[in-house]
């Protein structure tokens, strides 16, 4: 594996996985209402749902997914429903203490997440296409990517995630945390238009 193959992998997938979307701000809206440690399931999740999305993707699984159109069309319309659920109690929440959500998201609910998203699909396949040349045999590449994707997600996460409880320490009202919350509920639902356009 040449050297500059990987520094262009890393650059890809940090660039990926640090733009906003679902994923990150459940990370911001989790690390605000449960802090650093509650959320490490989800994120965990989230990371190794990346990981094994694009090491599938690399292996032969994306040509299936690609050549599947209803499938296609089915992982659209329950990602989408399952996104606009979570936008909606996102922004119906208030305060931690008195937030509807009694506990944070675990480690399925990022897998699950992640896994009818898309949006990662589509990262998935171009990086499995793009970075090809990299590796000598598709488990090689399945393997080189996955943990590329999933180390990354876990890292660009943690900021995300951090970024919450930074945001937790400058709410001081009742209005203030319904703002963000509604403000990350709406992040929520306008990261599912990118799936349809």
């Amino acid at each position: 594996m040449a050297a500059e193959g990987l520094l262009s992998l890393a650059v890809f997938t940090m660039a990926s996985t640090m733009t906003p979307g679902g994923a990150t701000t459940m990370a911001t809206a989790s690390g605000a209402h449960f802090g650093y440690r509650q959320t490490l399931p989800l994120m965990a999740g989230i990371a190794i749902g990346l990981g094994s999305m694009t090491a599938g993707a690399a292996a032969g699984l994306g040509a299936i997914i690609m050549n599947a159109p209803r499938f296609q069309m089915a992982m659209k319309v329950i990602g989408t429903a399952y996104l606009l659920w979570l936008a909606w109690r996102i922004s119906r929440n208030g305060p931690p203490r008195q937030a509807n959500v009694v506990r944070p998201a675990r480690f399925l609910s990022g897998v699950w997440l992640t896994w009818h998203n898309p949006k990662g699909w589509a990262i998935a396949l171009g990086a499995a296409a793009s970075f090809a040349d990299i590796a000598s045999n598709p488990r090689i590449l399945a393997a080189v990517l996955g943990l590329s994707f999933g180390i990354s997600a876990i890292l660009s996460l943690s900021l995300w995630c951090l970024a919450g409880l930074v945001l937790r320490r400058f709410l001081r009202t009742d209005r203030q945390w319904h703002l963000l919350n509604a403000g990350l509920g709406i992040l929520l639902a306008l990261s599912i238009a990118p799936m349809w356009l």
